[in-house]
């Protein structure tokens, strides 16, 4: 058996292209995604690039904000709290991790609900945790949207998790079990007994803990569906979670890593921006 590869880029595009001519037929005006940079990171400078570089194809504005490193947390905070006054701003994202020294947590909970396109704010968490309306964390997402694009069945079920970041894990395995999507879902971590038997039961496995190639043929059912969220850099390059090769023998559908996961996460960062410019009013739900 050879896995149906699960291509991300290939859906990332087709879903900027799809947002761009949404708000083209609308002749909407301009929809503003604004990020904050703290310091000179060099991955987080590159993520920042390739996110307004898909803002720009996909027809919305961007705005940027970078501060030193040596910024105080009442700078940073003073930053997103006017970017979440600022009406012609719709989505706010702050890229993590902040340098040490700051506290994320209060910056990013003055980030609006109705802004926060990465719905990391407790406020987007707890609607996710109702089931209510709200913004859906990009990553997770993501994975969702994959699975609808390669019409993987969820109903019924078994989903394993590993990872439970508020990030990744948590959030995607809400939206595993939500009422329509129904799968049993496992969130496996790293006190789980036994991860290779409990891994081995499910339908849909996804790797979100960031531990490079744990997740090894061996571990899955045949068929399975497997979706590598997890990003290690070693010196082969960046590798996931997933042993690619030697899973991609048994499994049924899997995302490479690069290409899979990390794509649809910009996508979904688009979509969430027109969602987040629905909710306030500023583009036709």
């Amino acid at each position: 058996m050879t896995a149906v590869v699960m291509d991300g880029n290939g859906l990332r595009d087709e879903i900027v292209a799809g947002l761009r001519n949404r708000i083209e037929a609308e002749n909407s005006p301009d929809i503003c995604l604004a990020t904050v940079l703290v310091g000179d990171d060099a991955p987080s400078q590159r993520y920042v690039r390739m996110k307004h570089k898909k803002a720009s194809e996909a027809g919305l504005t961007s705005r940027h904000v970078d501060l030193e490193a040596t910024a105080t947390q009442a700078e940073v905070e003073s930053v997103v709290r006017g970017l979440a006054l600022d009406d012609s701003v719709h989505g706010i994202l702050v890229q993590l991790p902040l340098p040490d020294g700051l506290n994320p947590e209060p910056v990013i909970d003055l980030i609006p609900p109705k802004k926060d396109v990465d719905g990391l704010t407790e406020r987007s968490m707890g609607r996710l945790v109702r089931g209510r309306p709200g913004l859906v964390g990009c990553t997770p997402l993501g994975v969702m949207r994959l699975l609808e694009r390669y019409d993987i069945e969820t109903s019924g079920k078994r989903a394993v998790v590993i990872g439970r970041s508020t990030l990744v894990g948590l959030p995607l395995s809400l939206l595993l079990a939500r009422k329509g999507v129904d799968a049993t879902v496992t969130m496996a971590h790293s006190r789980t007994a036994d991860m290779a038997a409990v891994v081995r039961e499910a339908d849909i496995v996804v790797g979100a803990a960031g531990q490079a190639r744990m997740i090894t043929a061996d571990m899955i059912k045949p068929g399975a569906t497997v979706i590598d969220v997890g990003v290690s850099r070693t010196e082969d390059g960046i590798v996931g979670d997933v042993d690619y090769e030697p899973v991609s023998d048994v499994a049924g559908w899997i995302t490479p890593m690069p290409g899979g996961t990390g794509p649809m996460t910009i996508a979904c960062l688009m979509e969430n921006t027109l969602t987040a410019a629905q909710l306030q009013g500023a583009f036709p739900a």
